[in-house]
């Protein structure tokens, strides 16, 4: 029972129609380009934002390492608490700072504590202030 319709569907495969195929009238549908999703231009505006920020905190963190690597006696620094001294000591991890000449105040910070090394210009601007 099953063979006579497996032989019927095979000849009606076989046959050749002797009409040449059309050709359709419209062209076929294309996927648009990459580019024209929406999306890709926020991601593209995003990638360049990141590559300049972390390229300026890169810098910024180089700078600040070699601010602290150069520390040494003498320098005017203030810690990121604010207060202000004169380095006396400066060791791998920890800076001496004396910060009051009148009692012979000194306080010892780590050296990441050091938030810049002030200049002259600086110094006598703060020294007003007080």
């Amino acid at each position: 029972m099953i063979l006579p319709h497996l032989i019927a569907q095979t000849t009606t495969f076989t046959t050749v129609t002797s009409t040449p195929p059309t050709t359709p009238t419209t062209a076929p549908a294309t996927n648009p380009p990459f580019y024209a999703n929406p999306i890709f231009l926020p991601l593209i505006l995003m990638g360049i934002f990141l590559f300049f920020s972390s390229r300026t905190k890169r810098n910024k963190d180089k700078q600040v390492q070699d601010m602290l690597g150069n520390l040494k006696r003498g320098d005017r620094v203030q810690t990121i608490g604010g207060i202000i001294g004169t380095v006396v000591e400066a060791r791998e991890t920890e800076v001496l700072v004396k910060v009051d000449e009148t009692n012979n105040t000194k306080i010892r910070f780590a050296r990441k504590a050091i938030h810049r090394v002030l200049d002259d210009e600086t110094t006598a601007t703060v020294d007003k202030k007080q």
